[in-house]
């Protein structure tokens, strides 16, 4: 469906963790600065709380994230999301999503990488996605209603999950809301039952490109190189 890009298959050395858990203590704090400090009142942040336990970040860490995030410490948040817009091999559309405090040194260091790419190039791809709003979750009863909780959610359409991303004896969906619904859908399935592994705004590709095992070895390793910037929050790319 073209939703966000992800990774998979790669081992994680000691200067990749850090960068992870970086990247996790980034998104908490502007989870917390736009949504408030509470979890259960902030389905964004509730989320990049969860993902970091689950990736080992110190409680202090992530607490500390949360404060400075909502404005509870004397130190001010100074991240700006920034997007970057390209080609990756094989015309496959790409939007980056960063989260930076220096635009000037980010968007250089974005521009080398699709230059460095074999075929990898900038330009406009907001006609190949829709901005929406995204819920992943999961339930564990697996005679549930999808379809009929999309409905009372509020949803504008639900489709499965891949099987890899649900947990043995349940079902998973994707959730697809307006931007402005994205916080009440989250709230009612939470309240439904229903486990969130994501809420967040999203590119989502209209018609995902499908393309060759080769030619997605090519746009595997481009995409692999841009996400392993400091500054690359979220990878969103137009392919099956």
């Amino acid at each position: 469906m073209g939703a966000q890009w992800k990774q998979a298959g790669r081992e994680a050395n000691a200067q990749k963790k850090g960068q992870i858990v970086g990247k996790l203590v980034r998104e908490i704090m502007v989870a917390a600065k736009l949504g408030g400090a509470d979890p259960d009142g902030n389905p964004r942040l509730h989320v990049a709380v969860e993902k970091a336990r689950k990736a080992s970040v110190y409680r202090d860490t992530i607490d500390r994230a949360i404060k400075k995030g909502a404005g509870l410490l004397d130190e001010k948040v100074e991240y700006e999301t920034v997007f970057y817009e390209g080609f990756a091999p094989h015309k496959v559309p790409v939007i980056v999503e960063c989260l930076t405090d220096n635009r000037n040194r980010t968007a250089p260091d974005i521009r080398r990488l699709f230059q460095a790419g074999q075929l990898g190039q900038p330009g406009s791809m907001s006609f190949f996605f829709d901005r929406l709003g995204v819920v992943e979750a999961t339930h564990p009863g697996t005679s549930r209603d999808p379809e009929g909780d999309a409905i009372e959610a509020g949803a504008q359409n639900v489709e499965a999950l891949e099987a890899e991303e649900i947990p043995e004896g349940s079902q998973g969906a994707r959730f697809l809301t307006e931007i402005k619904d994205l916080s009440t859908v989250s709230t009612w399935l939470k309240t439904a039952g229903w486990n969130i592994v994501a809420s967040e705004i999203r590119y989502v590709a209209k018609n995902p490109v499908e393309i060759g095992d080769t030619e997605k070895a090519d746009v595997g390793n481009f995409l692999n190189a841009i996400d392993d910037h400091d500054d690359v929050h979220r990878v969103y790319v137009g392919m099956k």
